[in-house]
C-alpha cells in the first residue's frame, strides 16, 4: 500500500561513468536495446557498441568517444524502460547527460545527439593543450568558501567551480597550477581532502569558451522539437518546458560547456517539484549517490543492467 504519490525524475549520468561491458547485457537480452546502439553505430559510421561492450579501455576513455558511448547506453536503457511504460514526470542530466535528457525529452533526434556530443568531446579536448589545464574536487568545504579558495589562487589564471555536486563536494577546474594553489588555499579554509581527477581537459570552466564557441552554432542548427518532458538544466536550476519551447533547453547545453554544472541545485529543483524516486538510468551509480545525499527521504534506483529491471518496473505497481 503506497501512502503517497510516485513522482519519478529520471537523471542521467556524465562522463565518468563509462566502464568497458556497458550495455551489453541489456543489448544481449532486449532488441529494443540492440536497436538503440544499431542506430548509433549507424549514426557515427563506426562501431561505437563494440566499443562499448569489449573496449579497449584506453580508446572508450578517449573524450570524444566517451561522450556518444555514455549516450547510447543511457538511451538504451531508457528506451526499454519506455518499452515498458514507465515514464517519469522529469529528465535531468549531468553534464553530458543533459544530451540523454534532450533525447528523452525528444527535443533532438538520438542521431544528431551522437554526433554532436562526438564533437562536443572533440572540441572540448581541443580548447586546452593536454597537461596545461586540470581539475581537483574539495571536499567537505561549502561551495562559498570553495568559490573564495579560488579567487585567492587565481593571480590571473583561470581556475572555478565546476561542479556543485552536494554534500560536501564542490570540483574545481582551470589552469593546472592555479587548481594546485586553490586546493591549498582550500585546505587552509578547512576543506577535509583535495583529490585531483584524472581528466583529460579542464571541463565546465572558463578556459572552455573557445569548445562552447565552436559548438553553439551546431547546437543551434539542430532540427530541434518542444521538449515532451520537463527538463531541469544543469546551468540554472530551472526547468526548460513544452511551453517555452526548445530554445531553453538549447542554450542551456551551450552555457554548459563553460559554466558550472550546478547537479545539487537540479536536485533541489525536482524535489521542491515534488520529484520522490530517481532513477538514473545508464552505466555507474554516480549520480545515485549524490542524490541520497542531498535528498535522504528520497527514493534511490539504478537501471543499467537486466537484473535491475524489475525494481523499476515495481514502481508502476
Amino acid at each position: 500500500m503506497k501512502d503517497q504519490l510516485i513522482v519519478i525524475a529520471f537523471v542521467f549520468p556524465g562522463q565518468g561513468s563509462q566502464k568497458v561491458g556497458m550495455g551489453k547485457a541489456l543489448a544481449d537480452a532486449f532488441p529494443v536495446c540492440a536497436q538503440a546502439f544499431a542506430e548509433a553505430d549507424a549514426a557515427l559510421g563506426e562501431s561505437l557498441s563494440q566499443l562499448c561492450f569489449e573496449g579497449p579501455e584506453d580508446k572508450l576513455t578517449l573524450t570524444e568517444n566517451t561522450q556518444p558511448a555514455i549516450l547510447a547506453t543511457s538511451i538504451a536503457a531508457y528506451r526499454l524502460l519506455a518499452s515498458k511504460g514507465i515514464a517519469p514526470a522529469f529528465v535531468a542530466g549531468d553534464s553530458l547527460g543533459e544530451y540523454s535528457a534532450n533525447v528523452a525529452a525528444g527535443t533532438f533526434a538520438f542521431a544528431d545527439a551522437l554526433q554532436t556530443v562526438r564533437r562536443r568531446g572533440r572540441y572540448m579536448q581541443e580548447a586546452v593543450p593536454v597537461g596545461t589545464g586540470a581539475m581537483a574536487a574539495i571536499l567537505g568545504l561549502d561551495a562559498a568558501k570553495v568559490t573564495q579558495a579560488c579567487e585567492e589562487a587565481a593571480n590571473g589564471e583561470v581556475v572555478s567551480a565546476a561542479s556543485v555536486k552536494g554534500g560536501g563536494q564542490v570540483v574545481i577546474a582551470g589552469a593546472t597550477n592555479a587548481v594546485a594553489r586553490a586546493g591549498e588555499k582550500a585546505k587552509a579554509l578547512g576543506a577535509k581532502r583535495i583529490i585531483p581527477l584524472k581528466v583529460s581537459a579542464p571541463f565546465h570552466c572558463a578556459l572552455m569558451k573557445p569548445a562552447q564557441e565552436r559548438l553553439a552554432p551546431e547546437l543551434r542548427a539542430l532540427k530541434t522539437s518542444d521538449p515532451s518532458i520537463p527538463i531541469v538544466a544543469n546551468v540554472d536550476g530551472r526547468i526548460k518546458r513544452r511551453a517555452s519551447g526548445p530554445d531553453g533547453a538549447i542554450d542551456a547545453l551551450i552555457e554548459q560547456v563553460s559554466a558550472p554544472v550546478l547537479w545539487e541545485a537540479v536536485v533541489q529543483r525536482l524535489a521542491s517539484e515534488g520529484v520522490t524516486t530517481y532513477v538514473e538510468v545508464g552505466p555507474g551509480t554516480v549520480l545515485s549517490g549524490l542524490v541520497r545525499k542531498i535528498c535522504p527521504e528520497a527514493t534511490v534506483l539504478n537501471f543499467s543492467s537486466p537484473e535491475e529491471l524489475s525494481a523499476v518496473e515495481a514502481l508502476q505497481m
